[in-house]
């Protein structure tokens, strides 16, 4: 637009109720918004000049327009900038070099990408529904803007106590060195003292050990953890033991269900029906005597022939029985995986168009991109936590600190 132009608005309007019967899209490079954008951005501009060469301290004047183009959710707007003559104006509406308009676009771009969409993929969505011609070199740098929230949300302060915590891997392939490698992302979620969930952190890892989870559990505590009731864990190497050395109060809790798939392995289809016939009274029992008697019957029928899932259950036992201590209600929450399974798998549904990371940096990027769309949902507390938290109260004591 020329200066000194008016904009018809009238005419505007017309052209705009035209093209939207015709059923031209209302944003994009030839939206029908465009042009209006275009007029409000350049008239922003053209204030702000003047009010530059009101107090510009230095003899100045207007000087003809520049071009420019910007990037926005409305598409490229191509803009003629007013220009003084000593060349000193910055406006702040936008810069001389600002190429994106706002944050709207870049708030797009990170939703696309934890959504699993690759920049590829996004750069192609922006020039179709948008009409913005951006390289994927650009979009990378989007997403590298996210890293210092990753790096902030990692040291963040968490509750004193959490009465449950459940932990799980999820593996990853990951580029380091010139050669791709498996690592596994270790996921701490935890239940607060209002029945909340949390996703306390997220801990990446080539191998598993007690030196490992002695720094994650290190980590919690630093952080302001200082105790965790009942612990709810796969038979991860050491980790056990390192809960017991941090946290020596904490129950721990082997998971049930990974326990389960893994004596599914060893049984061949012929008998598999039925050992998990007679493998399901032993994890359904009422009591931990019920259970245990369930357990001797068990090993009576199918001892001989599957050895090492009977060993496995003995020598797990006293892990894995923990929840018996516990009424219906509380063992619903230990028991269930359903909680941590059902966030990796939305990590999972977010990561699987994905071959291997380029780097760490990477997959921690689209991980924190991912929990935090995820956690934002978590308003619901647990189920019937009014009675759960009634009973801790009464098993845990003092160790129970609420706010009244």
């Amino acid at each position: 637009m020329k200066e000194n132009e008016k904009f018809d608005f009238e005419a505007f309007q017309v052209e705009a109720l035209k093209k939207m019967r015709e059923g031209s899209p209302l944003l994009g490079k030839e939206g029908v918004f465009t042009p209006l954008l275009k007029k409000f951005l350049e008239s922003g501009l053209e204030a702000e000049l003047e009010d530059h060469i009101e107090t510009d301290p230095a003899p100045n004047r207007k000087n003809g327009r520049g071009k420019k183009k910007v990037k926005s959710t409305l598409g490229t707007v191509e803009l003629e900038p007013p220009r003084d003559r000593n060349g000193t104006v910055d406006p702040n509406l936008v810069s001389k070099r600002q190429s994106v308009l706002s944050e709207d676009l870049d708030e797009l771009i990170l939703f696309l990408y934890s959504q699993g969409s690759s920049y590829g993929d996004i750069r192609k969505q922006l020039e179709r529904f948008y009409g913005v011609e951006m390289s994927e070199t650009t979009i990378s740098r989007v997403t590298d803007k996210v890293w210092p929230q990753v790096q902030e949300w990692r040291s963040r302060p968490l509750e004193a106590v959490y009465p449950f915590v459940w932990m799980d891997a999820i593996h990853f392939k990951v580029r380091r060195e010139g050669r791709v490698v498996s690592m596994a992302v270790y996921c701490i979620l935890g239940v607060d003292q209002e029945g909340k969930k949390d996703l306390l952190g997220m801990h990446l890892g080539e191998s598993e050990g007690a030196k490992f989870w002695l720094q994650v559990l290190t980590d919690l505590k630093s952080r302001g953890v200082e105790d965790i009731f009942i612990a709810c864990i796969d038979n991860l190497t050491g980790f056990a033991e390192a809960i017991e050395t941090i946290f020596p109060k904490t129950q721990v809790q082997l998971c049930v269900i990974h326990q389960i798939r893994n004596s599914r392995r060893f049984i061949p289809w012929k008998d598999l029906r039925a050992f998990m016939q007679d493998l399901k009274r032993v994890y359904r029992a009422l009591t931990k005597d019920e259970a245990e008697r369930e357990l001797d019957k068990l090993e009576e029928i199918w001892g001989k022939k599957y050895a090492v899932v009977i060993d496995s259950w003995r020598r797990n036992w006293d892990r894995l029985s923990t929840y018996f201590e516990y009424s219906p209600e509380i063992r619903r929450v230990i028991y269930t995986t359903n909680i941590i399974e059902g966030f990796n798998r939305q990590l999972r549904k977010a990561t699987k168009t994905k071959g291997a990371f380029t780097s760490e940096e990477a997959l921690f990027k689209l991980l924190y991109l991912v929990q935090d769309r995820i956690t934002q949902n978590w308003s619901r507390g647990v189920f019937n936590w009014n009675s759960v938290l009634s009973q801790l109260s009464i098993i845990f004591g003092e160790r129970l600190k609420l706010k009244l």
